[in-house]
């Protein structure tokens, strides 16, 4: 029985041999590794995995497509929306020290899954993932670029990331309207010990109003945070590299600490 996509879990399935090969190729999978694939869907990615692997884990929130993959010997299907699950767990119940996570993500839930993972990142040794071309050119982008904001900053300060594959709309069906692309995130080994709920804060702050000067924005948040040091408010929020933002963060903790008798 054919399965139709869903529109409300954002399906678009993968159905171009030659682009599965390459992302398989990109993502590299060596046998025994403790894999998860984040929405299988028709298992198009997920068989070429498994051949490789010898065996895969598969996170899956339609019921229907869950209880197909359930059939496959080789796979261990979590049927849970990804948002709730532990990976930590995951890969406590598979003997792993690290993860690899791989997915064609859907669209309308890319960026809660890639906060969700910062969570667990401590167990993740890469992380692989087809997501619209726009929202990785977000990750991506450098300072001073029309895509750099607070996607980039909160995730280039926990991964090294390239886009690695460009993925057209007729490699899906349905074809999406929008180009796709995959992106490889490597967590950095000593990324800057800062606390991420404050570095969300700023950098949210900052890019409230991205057209305006940040003595507007950041300015005046950092004024009620009784900020002490100085801190160059007459540029964009764009204009302010990633380690920027994080030694101001760091400054900011440091500062707010009780001090020590």
């Amino acid at each position: 029985m054919k399965h139709i996509a869903r529109k409300r879990f954002g399906q678009h399935f993968l159905t171009d041999g030659f682009m599965i090969g390459a992302i398989v190729d990109a993502i590299a999978p060596k046998p025994g590794q403790a894999m998860v694939e984040i929405g299988p869907g028709l298992a198009a990615l997920t068989q070429p995995l498994v051949e490789r692997l010898g065996q895969l884990t598969v996170i899956e929130l339609d019921r229907d497509l869950a209880a197909r993959l359930r059939a496959h010997p080789q796979l261990m299907v979590i049927e849970s929306d990804v948002l709730k699950v532990d990976f930590a767990q995951v890969a406590q119940a598979l003997a792993a020290t690290k993860l690899r996570v791989v997915g064609n993500l859907p669209y309308n839930i890319s960026t809660p899954i890639l906060f969700h993972l910062l969570d667990f990142i401590d167990v993740i040794e890469d992380q692989h993932f087809m997501l619209q071309k726009e929202v990785i050119d977000r990750m991506v982008a450098r300072p001073c670029t029309a895509a750099y904001g607070r996607l980039s900053v909160m995730l280039q300060w926990r991964y090294a990331m390239e886009n690695v594959l460009l993925v057209p709309p007729e490699s899906f069906e349905p074809p999406p309207r929008v180009n796709s692309a995959v992106v490889r995130m490597v967590p950095h080994v000593n990324p800057a010990a800062v606390d991420g709920q404050l570095l969300s804060e700023l950098v949210q702050v900052a890019f409230s109003q991205r057209r305006k000067l940040l003595r507007h924005t950041l300015g005046q948040w950092l004024q009620e945070q009784a900020y002490a040091n100085s801190f160059d408010v007459q540029r964009r929020a764009e204009e302010v590299p990633v380690a920027e933002y994080l030694a101001l963060a760091l400054q900011l903790a440091a500062q707010n600490q009780p001090a020590s008798h």
